[in-house]
């Protein structure tokens, strides 16, 4: 008995000091991250939120049940740790006595039930596992895989870990059933089985029990220290991440700059003193760090990429290890409490702090700069991780240095910023052109001059693409139309709107968002604008979602959900049948980032003849066409382009038209059906319209509202005849 309890001791103590070691050495690591009071500010302001988020998220494992089968592998282990909690009691329990049973409830038939039903699921799970992880191993025929540059090897040992927990319990129990020493009196009945096989042993099932309780706390202490030197880190701190994340899922709003925890004041900032961005790792927040340290390096995020998806070097996976282990490298460097400490450091350690965070051509940085200016901003990664990992704020913050600091960024975007900077337009067509799609309309549509009219119920903000971009007027024009004809009072700013600042900040020039946003917040400040409804899901996240950052606090629905609501108060009503099969894109702004999925199809439904087909990939999961980020002002040259894949799924439905909420999204997928159509891929009647072209279709003669021309956008009733 004295025996087993030293060893036991011996063994836990052991196991704490190295665990607590590394603990600390990753807590102090943490701790060189810059401030994150936002954070503490958001969990102290909205304690019921971020509780129910360890509720549904982290106990109830809503983002891995997603992925069905190994979803249901990770919660059967998942909650099968939680209720073994309770055999890890029992087993240092009987270190002390022989009989031990965990107070009230040691006894009861059905815990002894629970108990081992989780132990046969979490070996259910781990089969699962190792299944899946032969199966899709990315070695085999050079495929690329979510598990393509995850460590495997440490995930092979914990599948032993876990397997040596389950079958230690299992024989001890089995050995305490034979002995005489089992707490439970029925209902264990995987530990009845195992007590069956060991039957035949007689009076050593006692030496058996002892042994194996022993082994069985050895396998817990050796798989807890393990977990604190590899990726399954998770285990212990994912719940911590997932608290301080940002609601919901770190989607829409990007975050202000921060140096010291403070927002950035570009006119009082000091390059000196100041942090612009992410430029070496320790300019990432603690928030950041912790992100880094909790990747379970599970490839979810990298499987739901476009950039990865269409062959590029992006992997959101390989962004966090990539800069987890400079982090790990640059950590001596990081932790020296003095130069003189330093300079002492290895040679190796001192490379590693001098490296770049983006390095040249020749590789010579942490990421590569392919890897950072490849991401549109989907938000596909973010959407998927199962322990909230915020991979668009760390992309979005290595932009801001390397435009901010470096003046690093692709040759082609430089003239987007600088249209942007001197004409208010990525096309730097100027305010004189943002009229232009009024001329042919039949009805007046009111300019602001000054304050808003009282009898105005919205304003109408037309985006740069809606007042300037050929096929996007067009889509301007049906939402007029729609508006006039449900007699909604609408006005437009006209040469006073000026584009959000959205490329810019996706681009990582907040100077430029900077400026641009709070010329417009003024204007409508000035104007008045009480509601806005918006037709670029890029501008109604950046109106709704960061303006209020700049002290701009607006209504603002996008055009899709007011049109829905039109059609369902009957103020619209769809009468021409439309007797096409549709399939809808969400776009990445409108639908991930902002959950409005429902109503576009509302309209769709309330069509005559139309037959909604959904793509493979719709909602949540929708696929990106390949224009955010800034990405639409940027060559795609390195793989597939992101369009064409959407397209190439979007031919799978067979469809007479495609149709989105998006003026991003109408080009760029405009673009790859006009190049389908070229090489005889696509039919030559397939179009793409937003969802408003096709209700105005069918709420309003042809020769009255237009319709779809080959270029997938309504036309003027001349461009029908």
């Amino acid at each position: 008995m004295a025996l087993r309890i030293i060893i036991g001791l011996v063994l836990t103590a052991a196991a704490a000091a190295i665990a607590g070691r590394r603990l600390w050495w990753l807590f102090r690591i943490g701790r060189t991250g810059q401030p994150a009071p936002e954070r503490i500010d958001a969990l102290r302001e909205h304690p019921g939120t971020q509780g129910e988020t360890q509720v549904t998220e982290v106990i109830g494992q809503r983002k891995l049940l997603k992925w069905s089968v190994p979803g249901l592998a990770h919660a059967f282990t998942f909650w099968g740790f939680i209720v073994l909690v309770l055999t890890i009691i029992e087993a240092y329990g009987s270190l002390f006595s022989r009989h031990f049973a965990i107070v009230v409830i040691g006894t009861w038939a059905w815990v002894g039930f629970l108990e081992d039903l989780f132990a046969v699921l979490v070996l259910v799970g781990i089969i699962t596992f190792a299944v899946i992880r032969l199966t899709a191993d990315p070695k085999r025929e050079g495929r690329r895989s979510r598990f393509s540059g995850s460590h495997t090897g440490a995930a092979w040992l914990v599948l032993l870990g876990i397997f040596l927990v389950i079958a230690t319990l299992l024989i001890y129990r089995g050995a305490q059933i034979n002995s005489g020493q089992f707490p439970y009196p029925r209902g264990a009945f995987a530990s009845e089985i195992v007590g069956h096989w060991l039957h035949p042993l007689g009076a050593a099932n006692a030496g058996i029990a002892t042994t194996f309780i022993v082994l069985q706390l050895a396998v817990i202490l050796a798989f807890g220290v393990f977990v604190t030197y590899s990726k399954h880190l998770h285990i212990v701190i994912a719940p911590i991440n997932v608290l301080f994340s940002r609601r919901p899922n770190g989607l829409g709003p990007l975050q202000p700059m921060r140096s010291n925890g403070k927002v950035l004041d570009f006119e009082e900032a000091d390059p000196d003193t100041d942090v612009f961005g992410i430029g070496k790792v320790e300019d990432l927040s603690w928030k950041g760090m912790l992100d880094l340290a909790t990747c379970t390096e599970c490839g979810r995020c990298q499987s739901q990429c476009p950039a990865w998806a269409t062959g590029k070097p992006l992997s959101p996976k390989m962004i966090i290890l990539e800069l987890r282990d400079h982090a790990f490298g640059k950590a001596p460097y990081l932790l020296a409490g003095s130069d003189e400490a330093r300079a002492a450091l290895p040679d190796a350690v001192k490379a590693e702090a001098e490296r770049p965070i983006i390095g040249d051509a020749d590789a010579s940085g942490v990421i590569h700069p392919d890897e950072l200016w490849s991401c549109t901003n989907c938000g596909a990664c973010v959407e998927e991780c199962p322990v909230d990992i915020e991979h668009i704020d760390h992309i979005t913050g290595m932009r801001r240095y390397q435009v901010l600091v470096e003046s690093a960024f692709p040759a082609e975007a430089a003239t987007m910023l600088k249209n942007l900077e001197n004409k208010g337009d990525p096309w730097g067509m100027g305010e004189s052109r943002r009229t232009d799609w009024m001329s042919d309309l039949d009805f007046e549509v009111p300019v602001v001059d000054g304050k808003i009219g009282d009898d105005v119920e919205y304003l109408f903000w037309v985006g740069c693409a809606g007042a300037l971009e050929d096929r996007a007027k067009k889509t301007t024009k049906a939402i007029a139309q729609l508006l006039h004809t449900a007699g909604v009072n609408f006005a437009v700013l006209g040469p006073a709107e000026s584009c959000t600042g959205d490329p810019a900040r996706r681009m990582g020039n907040e100077f430029v968002f900077s400026m641009l946003a709070q010329q417009n917040i003024e204007t409508l400040n000035e104007a008045g604008a009480r509601k806005i409804v918006a037709s670029c899901p890029h501008c109604f996240n950046t109106i709704a979602r960061e303006y209020p950052q700049l002290g701009g606090n607006y209504e603002v629905i996008h055009h899709t959900q007011l049109l829905a609501r039109l059609v369902a108060e009957g103020r619209i009503k769809p009468v021409t049948p439309i007797d096409e099969k549709v399939t809808y894109h969400d776009p990445c702004f409108l639908g991930r980032h902002n959950r409005v999925f429902t109503p576009p199809r509302e309209i769709m439904e309330h069509v005559p003849g139309v037959r909604a087909q959904e793509m493979h990939r719709c909602k949540e999961r929708g696929f990106c066409c390949g224009a955010g980020g800034a990405r639409m002002w940027m060559e795609e040259r390195i793989g597939k382009r992101i369009n064409t894949e959407r397209i190439d799924e979007a031919l799978g439905t067979d469809p007479d038209t495609i149709s989105t909420g998006c003026p991003f999204c109408l080009v760029m997928l405009g673009d790859a059906v006009a190049a389908k159509r070229g090489s005889g891929e696509a039919k030559e009647s397939l179009e793409v319209v937003d969802v408003a072209q096709l209700l105005v279709r069918s709420v309003q003669p042809v020769a009255m509202a237009g319709g779809p021309g080959p270029d997938g956008a309504v036309g003027d009733a001349d461009d029908r005849t």
